[in-house]
């Protein structure tokens, strides 16, 4: 099923159905340059998650100014649903395992 959901995706042919009953989103809209974004939670889902662009950043790296790609990660949820501090965490793995990919090996 999940198969056939990607390449109707994929082929932009996924209907009205194919998209209900889903319970989180990710929008993204750094592919048109927007930095960041506040996105709203499309009842009934509990979250969506706004991801917007890379863009070369000054961070702190060992007490010097460093330029490294960075990107702006959103989270928006339904407290009816989600507890802010679960969703803390939740940004907190995730930023861990884009930080480290090779960790979702293990």
């Amino acid at each position: 099923r999940r198969q056939t959901l990607v390449d109707a995706a994929l082929a932009g042919e996924l209907s009205v159905d194919d998209q209900d009953g889903g319970t989180f989103t990710i929008s993204n809209l750094g592919m048109f340059g927007v930095s960041r974004f506040n996105a709203i939670v499309n009842p009934p889902q509990a979250a969506i998650l706004a991801v917007g662009a890379i863009e070369d950043r000054v961070v702190p790296r060992n007490g010097k100014p460093i330029i490294a790609p960075m990107l702006t990660l959103t989270l928006s949820c339904d407290h009816r649903v989600v507890d802010g501090a679960r969703a803390a965490q939740f940004l907190q793995t995730l930023v861990a395992l884009l930080e480290e990919p090779l960790a979702m090996l293990d």
